[in-house]
């Protein structure tokens, strides 16, 4: 089954960086000037009191959620059952491009914008760079640091202790292999990435119509994830001003050598993924590997029934077989806009929904989401699941120890959807293409550093 990044089947074509609009200087800091009345005017660094936090839960209150989280309100039950004077009315507002279209439409209107809203984690500097997000922290939600994965935090966390939103699923990458193709041609598990080239070039050498993974040409949230797990630090944020750009350093040419060099040998595909050619294509067994997240045992196994029990779950390749590291690709979070005129309980309302043990395992039972949580990914009843989709594998203890080994330094940039069209019309054409993807990997860049500095940014180096 799809996690909550793709909660439907129409959700499963989304892009996941072509979501969220871009991002002016000058609106920025407009939004930052905004209304100092507006509901998140409380949000100080002044912490609310217990005190002022029971009453505000007493008291008869009514929360709009946006999600597109399939049957979330079984969650939000628990959390009315526990507040009765709190109702959460859930609202689907769309998925990808429309939830956050309507929600930046909303923002910048100043009118009709929920209380709390679901937003994934690469989207989170687009709406804290126009202070769109109440900051957590002084509602509590620092003590719950330590319950959650150390990455997650990260990627929710501002470097003066601000707390933007509360993890709830997950995606660190692995590697799911077709065991029967393997042992067909005597490959053994890659361990590497040159172990992996290596057999790429086995496999299809053996049998041209096989290919030991499709890179897709449209798919920047996959070029992401690996060069999250690569070490890059592709773009970093300094002040509401400053920003580097780093998608052509020597670890992304390093990447760019590597998966252009395999295109261009014709040993990898790089068919458009989500599309009918493409399921088509694990269903024959055109591909061996998905190189994919933790949301990916599930989703294929829905839709590639006709190869069940061939599959197995191994960590992605290394580069450095001593220091293994993964990146992560999907997931989301719950955080609350800074306009609501309940803050406490809208604050209230994300940590419960994602930190109460009982919510919290609702995701991972009800939509099948990979949790965020450290008590659930060493819940036996999780990790201990072995489908026999993976040939009685227990994937999900597989991932659940990939998840430790994600860098908790990886950071987005404020332009997610700009970042999106310019990979694909540049280095994912140029996998397409079997051209020269170093030299796309400099067009990324320069596109990337003109656009920023077109919006009012400094780019560091440029």
């Amino acid at each position: 089954m799809p996690r909550s990044f793709f909660p439907t089947s129409s959700m499963s074509r989304r892009r996941f960086l072509a979501t969220t609009g871009a991002v002016s200087l000058g609106a920025a800091l407009a939004a930052c000037s905004g209304d100092s009345d507006s509901g998140g005017s409380s949000a100080s660094t002044k912490s609310v009191s217990q005190a002022d936090i029971d009453k505000a839960m007493m008291t008869p209150t009514q929360l709009t959620f946006w999600t597109w989280v399939p049957n979330i309100q079984e969650e939000v039950a628990l959390f009315e059952k526990k507040y009765p004077a709190i109702k959460v009315k859930v609202v689907n507002a769309g998925q990808g491009v429309a939830h956050y279209t309507k929600l930046r439409t909303a923002l910048k209107a100043g009118t009709g914008a929920p209380d709390v809203a679901q937003i994934e984690y690469q989207a989170i500097p687009t709406y804290t760079i126009t202070n769109s997000l109440l900051n957590l922290a002084p509602y509590g939600a620092s003590e719950l640091k330590d319950q959650f994965v150390d990455w997650t935090w990260g990627q929710v966390s501002g470097p003066g202790g601000e707390v933007w939103a509360i993890p709830q699923d997950t995606g660190p990458m692995g590697m799911l292999y077709r065991k029967d193709i393997f042992d067909q041609h005597g490959i053994q598990v890659p361990t590497t990435w040159d172990e992996f080239a290596a057999a790429a070039r086995t496999l299809h050498k053996a049998d041209p119509d096989v290919y030991l993974t499709n890179l897709a040409a449209n798919e920047p949230a996959a070029w992401h994830g690996l060069l999250w797990q690569a070490g890059a630090k592709p773009y970093a944020t300094s002040g509401e001003s400053t920003l580097s750009i780093s998608v052509d350093d020597a670890v992304s040419k390093k990447l760019g050598e590597y998966w252009g060099g395999l295109a261009k040998e014709g040993v990898i595909s790089t068919d458009p993924d989500f599309t009918d050619g493409w399921y088509a294509g694990f269903n024959k067994g055109k591909y061996a590997t998905w190189l994919t997240a933790a949301w990916g045992p599930g989703f294929l196994s829905g839709s590639a029934k006709s190869t069940a029990g061939k599959w197995r779950a191994a960590p992605l390749p290394q580069w450095d077989a001593s220091k293994p590291v993964s990146g992560n690709w999907g997931g989301s979070t719950t955080a609350v806009i800074r306009a609501t005129k309940n803050p406490i309980a809208a604050a209230q309302f994300a940590q419960f929904l994602n930190s109460d043990p009982a919510s919290a395992k609702m995701f991972v039972t009800k939509q099948f989401s990979f949790p965020a949580t450290k008590a659930l990914l060493a819940d036996a009843s999780f990790t201990g699941d072995a489908p026999a989709f993976y040939g009685g594998q227990k994937v999900n203890q597989l991932f659940a120890d990939i998840s430790d080994t994600v860098s908790t330094s990886f950071q987005w940039p404020p332009f997610l959807d700009q970042a999106a069209t310019d990979w694909t019309e540049t280095v994912g054409k140029s996998l397409a293409d079997k051209s020269d993807t170093v030299a796309a990997l400099g067009t990324w860049q320069s596109r990337l550093t003109t656009y920023a500095k077109n919006q009012g940014f400094t780019v560091k180096g440029a």
